[in-house]
C-alpha cells in the first residue's frame, strides 16, 4: 500500500493582469491541522481579496473539502481540488490568496490561475511517494559485515547506519514487501548465523531506493 503526498511546505507566487496570486500548501493529517492552516493564512493575508482554500485527506481521498471565498462558483475552490486530484496527492491543504489587480481574469481566467497556483504550492512542496515499511536491526558476527554490505549493494538496497557493539547491528528501513526478500538474503549470507528485530510497520518516504523518517 503506497500513496503520494508532499515533504514538505510549498509556496510559490505570480502574477496574472495585475492579480497576485500566492499558493502555499501544507501536508496534513486531520481536519483540525487542515483548518489551522487555512486561519494561519487568512491571519497572514487579512488585507486580501480571497483566501481560497482545497484539502484532500487519506489514503482513498476520503476527505475532500474547498471554498471560493468569495470567488464566482466553480472557478477557485473546485478547480483547486480538482488539481489535487489529478496530481494524485493526498493529506494535502492548498490557500490560494488573491490581491485584485483590477482587471476582471473572467471564469475561464480565474480558474487557470487557481489551479496554476496549487499545483506549483504542491510541486515546490516536493512531492513524494509514502510507503509501507519496517525498520529492521539486523545483528551479524563482525566477520560477516563486508559480506552483508556487498549482498545490499548487489540487491541496490540501503543500509541506513551500522552499530559496533559485542556484534556488528546494522539498520535497515525497507519496504513491507522487500523484508522476506532482505531476511532471506541474511540467512543465506550468514549461514543463519543471524539476529533480526523488527519493529512495528508505519508509513516511510520513499526517495529511489531509500526510505525516510519523517
Amino acid at each position: 500500500m503506497s500513496y503520494f503526498t508532499i515533504r514538505n511546505d510549498g509556496y510559490f507566487e505570480f502574477e496574472e493582469k495585475k492579480s497576485k496570486f500566492i499558493g502555499r500548501a501544507r501536508r496534513v493529517y486531520t481536519e483540525v491541522e487542515a483548518k489551522a492552516f487555512i486561519e494561519e493564512v487568512n491571519m497572514l493575508n487579512k488585507d486580501a481579496r480571497h483566501n481560497v482554500y482545497a484539502y484532500v485527506i487519506g489514503e482513498k481521498f476520503n476527505i475532500e473539502r474547498y471554498n471560493d471565498d468569495g470567488e464566482p462558483q466553480g472557478t477557485a475552490g473546485i478547480p483547486m481540488l480538482q488539481t489535487i486530484k489529478k496530481i494524485n496527492v493526498t493529506d494535502v491543504v492548498v490557500v490560494v490568496t488573491r490581491y485584485f489587480g483590477g482587471i476582471l481574469l473572467g471564469t475561464g481566467g480565474l480558474a487557470r490561475a487557481y489551479s496554476k497556483a496549487a499545483s506549483m504550492a504542491l510541486k515546490e512542496g516536493d512531492i513524494v511517494e509514502k510507503v509501507l515499511g519496517v525498520r529492521v536491526d539486523i545483528k551479524v558476527s563482525y566477520e560477516l559485515l563486508g559480506k552483508l554490505q556487498y549482498a545490499f549493494e548487489q540487491k541496490n538496497w540501503h543500509i541506513e547506519n551500522i552499530e559496533y557493539t559485542d556484534k556488528v547491528n546494522a539498520i535497515v528501513f525497507c519496504e513491507t514487501t522487500e523484508l522476506d526478500k532482505i531476511k532471506n538474503t541474511v540467512v543465506q549470507v550468514s549461514s543463519g548465523s543471524c539476529f533480526f528485530k523488527i519493529e512495528q510497520e508505519k508509513y516511510y518516504f520513499k526517495n529511489e531506493n531509500r526510505l525516510f523518517l519523517e
